[in-house]
């Protein structure tokens, strides 16, 4: 007999999570499938690890500036272990919270994995039938893995924060966020860090402002290796070399690590059960409402082909809610003006159009603010750490398509603008705004 529910929703991440979560506070009863941990890869293998480990090497190169600012204490390094045991504490606990939340939601969590045997029909691993008329695929992806040689030698991204020492010698490959930021940690945390991108890195970023970071970091002493075809690797001893069809052997390295994209998590749902549109990559392919082709049953997040970004995984899943068992038939997601950010070293952030996207979409209509400068608490230090700010605008009221940041709490500035945009921003207000003084920040008032 199966058990009958308001809404299934496959997976425990954080757009599932959200879901979840939303539609039981407007009164649906609610399953939720996730056999591995709560929280899926942002708790666990992704943000949260990932910004614990950024905030530890801020912390290292914090230390060095300090030095120059007369503190007389030398650097220590971090001692990984104690290090380690503290973000896993932390995550634990939102672990635990993500658990209570549910039970006090009244959702019904089966920790196993769910497969479509129909579009109102979903079978656990155990055997166990559940009904819904609504489904929800919020499943995430997975780390890419290439069918070569020797890629069982190299790391993903999940297998870093299982690391119990940092590596002194590391090879990164890739150039989008996970192969950026992971050579700016490893790299302010001690590592020799060389870069391997096969063309230009962060594609999707200013390329002005990715120029800057790009020489920022190897000034800053991580290589950058270019034109990169790697087919596969090779142990030497305790070490590992990459074999490049194009620059020959690249090594040796303590460990080299694969950031080469995700995937998405559709392999085991048997979505063509229920008559699922799939694309050939296995991205759940969704409307502008998160509906897939089939009614009743919906996508979020990461397993669809929407941004990779937890934020948008959670905006998704929460007005998808809303609509179906919130009252709210208008509700969905504008997935125009996403903010984003690459916790690189420093950080960069934007939001909207780049300037090359402006230029194609509207030509001679587009005009670009710019400003480069030092940032005071380097400055004082007699520093020369450049921080870049772009502003993209259109038409003859100047109407902000674009804001580009790339330096120190680039993240945190760039939050309140985003929303500015959202909103409609033009250049005159902008300029009609007071500045904080002294700030990074204030440029972006600043600029004529």
């Amino acid at each position: 007999m199966a058990e009958s529910f308001d809404l299934i929703v496959l997976g425990g991440g954080s757009g599932g999570l959200a879901t979840a979560i939303r539609a039981a506070r407007h009164g649906a009863r609610v399953a939720l499938l996730e056999p591995g941990a709560l929280g899926g890869t942002c708790v666990n293998v992704g943000c949260v690890p990932k910004k614990a480990l950024w905030f530890a090497g801020q912390l290292a190169q914090e230390q060095r500036l300090a030095l120059d600012y007369g503190f007389a204490s030398s650097p220590g390094s971090l001692d990984w272990e104690h290090f380690r045991q503290l973000r896993q504490r932390y995550i634990d606990g939102i672990r635990e919270r993500y658990a209570s939340h549910l039970a006090q939601s009244g959702i019904q969590w089966f920790a196993e994995v769910g497969r479509l045997a129909a579009a109102d029909t979903v079978v656990t691993s155990s055997g166990t039938e559940l009904k819904a008329t609504q489904i929800v695929i919020a499943t995430g992806g997975r780390p890419r893995r290439l069918d070569i040689p020797g890629f069982e030698l190299g790391l993903v991204s999940d297998d870093i924060f299982a690391l119990r020492s940092l590596p002194k010698r590391i090879a990164v490959i890739g150039g989008g966020y996970i192969a950026v930021e992971f050579a700016g940690l490893c790299h302010a945390l001690g590592s020799e860090v060389t870069l391997h991108v096969r063309d230009r890195m962060l594609t999707d970023f200013d390329a002005e402002l990715v120029d800057e970071l790009e020489r920022q970091m190897v000034d800053g002493g991580i290589r950058i290796t270019r034109q990169v075809q790697v087919k596969g690797l090779l142990r030497d001893g305790d070490a590992v070399v990459i074999d490049d069809a194009l620059n020959g052997p690249c090594g040796p390295y303590d460990a080299v690590l694969w950031a080469i994209g995700r995937i998405p998590n559709s392999h085991r749902l048997d979505l063509g059960a229920a008559g699922v549109n799939v694309e050939e990559n296995g991205h759940i392919v969704t409307d502008a409402w998160q509906n897939t082709n089939v009614p009743g049953i919906c996508a979020v997040g990461d397993v669809t082909e929407r941004p990779e970004l937890t934020p948008v995984a959670v905006a998704a899943g929460r007005r998808l809610a809303d609509r179906l068992f919130g009252g709210r038939p208008d509700s969905r997601l504008d997935y125009e003006h996403i903010p984003s950010v690459v916790f690189a070293e420093p950080p960069l952030a934007m939001v909207g159009l780049t300037e090359a996207q402006a230029r194609e979409f509207h030509g001679d209509q587009v005009r670009v603010y710019r400003a480069g400068f030092t940032p005071l608490q380097w400055a004082v230090a007699g520093r020369q750490r450049q921080t870049m700010m772009k502003i993209v605008c259109l038409g003859k009221d100047e109407r902000v398509v674009g804001i580009h940041v790339l330096g120190s709490s680039a993240e945190e500035m760039l939050q309140g603008f985003a929303v500015a945009m959202k909103m409609g921003l033009r250049k005159r207000d902008l300029d009609a705004t007071v500045a904080i003084h002294p700030s990074s920040s204030e440029e972006l008032v600043l600029m004529t």
